[in-house]
């Protein structure tokens, strides 16, 4: 085989066979098949499309290039959760105590932030004393005792899809349904899952930011997920405004905590409620919906779930006593509000805009290389619908000094689009994508 002939075969929107797949992948990753040879098929691949087995046989052969994760030591059938990424998305914190204490094992490998969206890794790591660099030896071991872990991805999984990403991400390939969805599904099955539950965000904080592309990419990963033998569901849910009312580290911990309680924002609570509901149905713990909707109800008003996300804060080093005590999260020294420019209804928050604030701020990063900090963020006080006063403090800004809080608050305040009439309410789930549906 030539990388010439199978990047003109792509080009004229011919199907790759498995084998010449495997051969390009495999190339690349030992570093015999050039950049620009790559990119070229990441051009062609863009602009042609892949049919469902092409993709799934990409999505194998980045699986191949690297170590896979052997999770058969765990007891029990293991659901993994993925979310595309959003702003305020705080669902990991909430979900994963909260279906570990039904019994579900959740081994589950998360990534730090990058740009506006933020990283599950980074937030626990603003529990004091957290740490994510466990070993395989000891993620296990911890999942089979108190059924949740959470670790860093490892740079031994799925290798290609790494360099993969940096060659798209210059090459203006990144928007590729086919190249997105194997990136994603790629990490997911080298994690040694034996099923998953995708959040796939749609909306102007999401990367896919109209309904029917992130229909098409929930439909392309289930089906990846079908062909390779795991049973896969996607949701797609809403991210038109912030999830919850917390951007930034520490604050989303704190807002983690209060729902785990009962305390929480009411679409935080929906969402990890219906991704819950499809992990123990998954998982084989309930029997429908409805007896999986009470497990996970009575969960958390037992605290069973609060104590879960106590033992699991306990076990990888972090103080389980902000559990009771939140103060001890790092806090911002400086709190500015942002007042209502105009009275009305808040009609449009500007999801990216307030991620990019909250990066601005030091909650985020700019590049893989920036520090990341703790204690900085967004903590909202008006969400879509809510009547607000001129002068009406619509969000609180946590920075490091009065001069940083001053330089985001106009930006912040334009995020918010305030009008006479309210506007429609929007269900965070918009849509639900099963095998059935392909």
């Amino acid at each position: 085989m030539r990388p010439y002939d199978l990047i003109l075969k792509k080009r004229r929107g011919q199907s790759l066979t498995d084998e010449e797949i495997d051969f390009f992948i495999a190339g690349y990753t030992k570093g015999d098949i050039p950049d620009y040879q790559m990119a070229a098929l990441c051009m062609a691949i863009y602009f042609q499309g892949m049919d469902s087995r092409e993709t799934s046989a990409l999505t194998m052969s980045m699986v191949r290039s690297g170590q896979t994760l052997d999770l058969g030591a765990i007891a029990g059938r293991k659901i993994d959760k993925h979310s595309t990424g959003g702003v305020g998305d705080t669902t990991t914190l909430v979900l994963a105590p909260l279906v570990a204490s039904c019994g579900v094992p959740v081994a589950k490998m998360s990534g730090r932030g990058l740009g506006h969206t933020g990283g599950t890794i980074d937030k626990l790591e603003s529990i004091p004393g957290f740490r994510a660099d466990l070993s395989t030896a000891q993620f296990i071991e911890q999942v089979n005792r108190i059924k949740v872990s959470v670790m860093g991805q490892t740079a031994e999984l799925a290798p290609a899809d790494k360099h993969l990403y940096a060659l798209r991400d210059v090459t203006a390939t990144v928007e590729s349904i086919p190249l997105i969805a194997s990136s994603i599904m790629s990490k997911k099955i080298a994690a040694g899952a034996d099923g998953f539950v995708l959040d796939v965000k749609t909306g102007q904080g999401a990367f896919m930011q109209n309904f029917q592309d992130a229909e098409d990419l929930a439909k392309t990963m289930v089906a990846i997920g079908t062909h390779v033998g795991r049973e896969t569901v996607a949701l797609v849910t809403d991210m038109s405004q912030p999830l919850g009312y917390a951007i930034g580290n520490a604050l989303e911990v704190k807002e983690a905590i209060a729902t785990l309680k009962g305390e929480g924002p009411d679409d935080l609570l929906e969402l990890c409620l219906h991704l819950g509901q499809e992990m123990l149905l998954l998982a084989g713990q309930a029997d429908d919906r409805r007896h999986a909707a009470d497990a996970l109800q009575q969960k958390l008003e037992s605290g069973e779930a609060l104590e879960c996300f106590g033992e699991f804060i306990a076990a990888q080093g972090g103080d389980r006593s902000v559990i009771e005590r939140p103060e001890l999260l790092p806090a911002a020294p400086h709190v500015a509000a942002v007042p209502a420019p105009s009275s009305g209804y808040v009609t449009g928050i500007d999801s990216m805009e307030a991620g990019l604030t909250a990066m601005t701020l030091g909650a985020g990063r700019v590049t893989k290389d920036s520090q990341v900090l703790a204690d900085v963020g967004i903590e909202l006080c008006k969400k879509l619908g809510a009547a607000v006063r001129k002068s009406e403090t619509l969000a609180y800004i946590h920075a490091r000094s009065q001069e940083e809080a001053n330089s985001v608050t106009g930006r912040l305040q334009q995020s918010f689009t305030v009008e006479e009439d309210p506007p429609e309410t929007i269900s965070p789930i918009l849509g639900r994508i099963t095998k059935a549906d392909l």
